[in-house]
C-alpha cells in the first residue's frame, strides 16, 4: 500500500470536484495537496480526463520537483504549484482552472473589481492580476516563472487576504489553507467575475463596494474576530 494514499485521495477529490462545479473544459485545470511534514505534494497527472481519474493516478512529487511515487507524468503546472507552495507557507493545496468568466478577466489583464458583499466575503478588495510575462519568462522555465510572476504580484499583498490571483492572458489561481478551501475559492472567483460582468453591464460606471462594508463582510469570515458559521 501507498504511504501517500491518503494524500492521494485528498487531491483526487478535490480534482474531480473541479467540473462537478462547472470550472472545468476538456482537461485544463488541475489541484494540488501539500504534505509539509514530509514535502511533499500530489497533484492530478497531465492531461488525464477527469472522468477517467482514479486517486491512485495522482502523481506525488518532493518540493524539489522530483517524482516521488506515480507511474503518469504530473500536471504540466506542477512547477507552478511547487513555487507557490514554496512562497506561501500557510497554504495547503492550489487550484488551476480555466472557468470562463474568471478566465475572461485574466485574458484582458484586468482585476475583478469589487462591487458587493459575496466578493468581500472571500477576497480582501479586487482580485489582483499579475503583469505580463516576458519573452524570455516564456521561452524558458515557462511554469516556474508563472510561478514567479504570482508571488511578485503578492510581494505586498497577504495570500491569506486574497486567496487568488488572475495570470495575465492566461487564467485564475486559487488557494488556501487546504485544498478543499481551494476549490471553494475558485468556485467563488468564477461566480465573482460572473456578476461583475453582469454589474458592469447594467451598471458601467460602477464604483468599488464602500470600505466599512469591505471590512465588515471580509472580517466576519477572517481573522480573530471572525464570527460566521458554527465553532466546534
Amino acid at each position: 500500500m501507498s504511504q501517500f494514499t491518503e494524500l492521494k485521495r485528498e487531491a483526487y477529490e478535490a480534482n474531480v470536484a473541479l467540473p462537478k462545479h462547472g470550472l472545468i473544459n476538456l482537461t485544463f485545470g488541475n489541484a494540488s495537496v501539500v504534505d509539509r511534514a514530509r514535502a511533499v505534494f500530489a497533484i492530478k497527472p497531465s492531461g488525464v480526463d477527469y472522468a477517467a481519474l482514479t486517486p491512485n493516478d495522482m502523481v506525488v512529487v518532493d518540493l524539489e520537483g522530483r517524482t516521488v511515487e506515480g507511474a503518469l507524468r504530473p500536471s504540466s503546472d506542477t512547477p507552478t504549484h511547487r513555487k507557490l507552495f514554496l512562497a506561501f507557507g500557510s497554504i495547503g493545496g492550489v487550484v488551476h482552472t480555466h472557468s470562463s468568466h474568471a478566465t475572461a478577466f485574466a485574458q484582458a489583464g484586468l482585476p475583478i473589481p469589487i462591487f458587493g458583499t459575496t466578493h468581500a466575503d472571500y477576497f480582501n478588495g479586487e482580485v489582483p492580476v499579475t503583469r505580463k510575462m516576458t519573452a524570455a519568462e516564456i521561452a524558458g522555465a515557462y511554469e516556474w516563472e508563472t510561478g514567479n510572476v504570482i508571488v511578485e504580484r503578492f510581494a505586498a499583498i497577504d495570500p491569506a487576504d486574497f486567496p487568488g490571483v488572475l495570470v495575465n492572458r492566461h487564467a485564475p489561481f486559487a488557494w488556501g489553507p487546504s485544498v478543499a478551501k481551494a476549490v471553494e475559492t475558485a468556485v467563488a472567483m468564477e461566480c465573482i467575475a460572473d456578476m461583475a460582468l453582469m454589474s458592469l453591464t447594467l451598471a458601467p460606471k460602477l464604483g468599488p463596494i464602500e470600505p466599512e462594508l469591505l471590512a465588515k463582510h471580509f472580517r466576519r469570515k477572517h481573522g480573530a474576530g471572525a464570527y460566521y458559521g458554527q465553532t466546534r
